[in-house]
C-alpha cells in the first residue's frame, strides 16, 4: 500500500469519525467496535495538539489500529519506510510506531536507526549485502533482496570510510554515506586496528545498556562538555575486541579470529539470558549515562547489593564474563584441494575473508551444544566488491558490520 493512498484514506476516515460523533449514536457503535480489540494504553498518548499540529488530534485509538495494520503488512523495504513516515509525522505518532514497532530480536525486522544498536533474531538470521567501493575507501551495509537490487530497493543501514593513519588504521561508521564526521548526529561509532593489523577495537559512540560488564578505563572517561567546544564527541566506548592470531606465510591454515564482545555477557546465550538492548540513540553531550560510572578509582564493581565481584561465587563470576566468538574451523576437501565451510548458498567466491562466527564458553557453563555450533556471523565473497553479511542474536547489525570491516584490513602477519 503507497503510503500516499494511506494517508488519503486516513483523511476519509478521520472526516467519517467526525461525521459519525456528531450524529450521536453512530459515533458509539465505532466506540463499541474499538473495545473488542486489545489495544495498548493510550492515555501517555496524550500531547497538546497546538504544538504539534492537526494531525495530533487523531483519535490515539484509530491511528494505533492503523500502525499495526501497517506494521503487519510491510516486512521489507522500500514498503516498510511507510511505517517510518508514519512516526514522522508529529511527536504523539513517533511515541505510539515505537510502541507497536517491536526489537529485531522479537520481530526480525529492522525499522528504525536503534534498531542496528539492537540484538538480531534468535532464530533466523538477518541477511545483508556490504558493497565496497575501492576509489573512494567506502564501505555500504544494505539490507536488500538481492545485490542485482541495491540501487533501487536496498535500504543503506550503515556506511564506513577507511582512513589510513601513521600506526594504525581507523573505519569510521556511519548512519549514512556523505558524512563521516565524529561531530555529526550521524556517527555511530569506529573501528580501530594495531600497526601489524592484527588486532581491532570497536568503539560504540554510546555507552553500554549492561553494566555488568565494564569496559575499559578509556571508554568509562566522559570529557565533560563545558570543557571542550559543543561540535566534539565525549569520547569511545569500547565494546569488543578483535585478535587475529600470527600466521605468516599461512603455514597455518586459513585465518583465526576470536571476538571478545565487551558488552555482552556471556549468559547471553545461555538458557534465559538476554542481551544488552538499547532503547534511544544518544549523540548529546549533555544527555545523561545512567548505564557507565565515570569513576576512574581502581576498586572492584560493587552491584546493589554491596557485594564486590572478588567476593561472588564463582559461577556468577563466570556468567558476567564477556561472550568470546571465535571462527568456525573448516575443512578440508580433498578433490577440491582448498578449505571449506558450508555457507548454505549464500557465498559463491573462494576468499580469505570469508568466515564463520560461534560462540565459544567454558563447558562448564549451561550452554547447549545446539547454541555453541550455532553459527551467529558469517560473512563471504559473492562478487567483485560484494559480500554477504548474516547476523543474528545476540549481535547487533553494528557490532557485526564492524567485526566484517577487520576482515578488509591488510594483515601481513597473518597470511
Amino acid at each position: 500500500m503507497l503510503f500516499k493512498s494511506f494517508v488519503r484514506e486516513l483523511r476519509e476516515m478521520r472526516n467519517g469519525i467526525a461525521s459519525k460523533s456528531r450524529r450521536g449514536g453512530e459515533g458509539k457503535d465505532m466506540h463499541s467496535h474499538m473495545r473488542s480489540h486489545i489495544i495498548p494504553d493510550v492515555s501517555r498518548f496524550q500531547t497538546d495538539p497546538i504544538e504539534q499540529g492537526s494531525w495530533a488530534s487523531l483519535s490515539p485509538e484509530l491511528l494505533i489500529d492503523v500502525i499495526q495494520r501497517l506494521e503487519a503488512s510491510e516486512s521489507l523495504w522500500p514498503a516498510r519506510r511507510n511505517v517510518v513516515a508514519c512516526a514522522s509525522v508529529c511527536r504523539s505518532w513517533r511515541e505510539i510506531a515505537k510502541e507497536v514497532v517491536n526489537t529485531p530480536e522479537q520481530c526480525g525486522r529492522i525499522t528504525f536507526p536503534i534498531s542496528l544498536k539492537q540484538p538480531g533474531p534468535r532464530e533466523l538470521p538477518i541477511q545483508c549485502f556490504i558493497r565496497r567501493e575501492r576509489a573512494s575507501s567506502t564501505y555500504r551495509l544494505y539490507l536488500g533482496l538481492s545485490p542485482a537490487l541495491l540501487g533501487d530497493n536496498g535500504k543503506l543501514l550503515l556506511a564506513a570510510k577507511k582512513v589510513r593513519r601513521a600506526a594504525c588504521t581507523d573505519f569510521i561508521i556511519s548512519l549514512v554515506g556523505h558524512d563521516f564526521s565524529r561531530t555529526s548526529n550521524t556517527y555511530v561509532g569506529k573501528l580501530r586496528s594495531n600497526f601489524l593489523g592484527t588486532k581491532f577495537t570497536i568503539y560504540d559512540c554510546q555507552p553500554p545498556c549492561d553494566s555488568a560488564v565494564q569496559s575499559s578505563s578509556r571508554s568509562n572517561r566522559r570529557i565533560h562538555s563545558k570543557q571542550v567546544s559543543p561540535r566534539v564527541p565525549a569520547g569511545n566506548y569500547d565494546v569488543a575486541t578483535i585478535a587475529y592470531e600470527l600466521n605468516v606465510l599461512r603455514t597455518r591454515g586459513p585465518r583465526r579470529m576470536n571476538c571478545t564482545m565487551n558488552s555482552i555477557p556471556v549468559s547471553a546465550i545461555q538458557e534465559g539470558g538476554t542481551a544488552p538492548t538499547p532503547t534511544e540513540l544518544s549523540h548529546s553531550l549533555e544527555e545523561p549515562l545512567p548505564c557507565l560510572s565515570s569513576s576512574k578509582s581502581k576498586d572492584p564493581v560493587v552491584d546493589s547489593g554491596n557485594t564486590s565481584l572478588s567476593e561472588r561465587p564463582a559461577s556468577i563470576q563466570r556468567t558476567r564474563e564477556p561472550l568470546v566468538l571465535k571462527n568456525k574451523a573448516p575443512r578440508w576437501h580433498e578433490q577440491l584441494q582448498c578449505w571449506c565451510l558450508n555457507f548454505r548458498g549464500r557465498v559463491t567466491v573462494a576468499s580469505v575473508k570469508n568466515f564463520q562466527l560461534v560462540a565459544s564458553v567454558d563447558p562448564s557453563l549451561n550452554v547447549s551444544l545446539a547454541e555453541q555450533e550455532k553459527v551467529i556471523l558469517q560473512f563471504g565473497k559473492i562478487g567483485k566488491d560484494i559480500f554477504t553479511m548474516d547476523y543474528r542474536y545476540p549481535l547487533s547489525a553494528f557490532q557485526a558490520f564492524a567485526i566484517c570491516l577487520s576482515s578488509f584490513d591488510t594483515k601481513p602477519a597473518c597470511e
